[in-house]
């Protein structure tokens, strides 16, 4: 899986922030087509930032060892 940049989170949720200003005001104007457009962008947005947040915090590489065969 292609995770989002953590160094992006801050400009995601300003993004976001944006997206549901937006919504409220196109929603306030009677604007139905650029709400459905802008609920579209959210949903992305938000998409993101969950993966961002599932994100595993340490992505290190785990020594298994070396398997080696048992006399038997």
């Amino acid at each position: 899986m292609l995770w989002p940049d953590p160094a992006q989170r801050d400009r995601l949720v300003e993004i976001r922030d944006n997206l549901l200003a937006r919504i409220a005001e196109a929603e306030h104007e009677g604007w139905l087509g650029e709400v459905e457009g802008l609920q579209v962008s959210l949903a992305g947005a938000e998409k993101k930032l969950v993966q961002l947040d599932r994100r595993p915090a340490n992505r290190s590489v785990v020594d298994l060892g070396i398997p080696t065969s048992q006399p038997g």
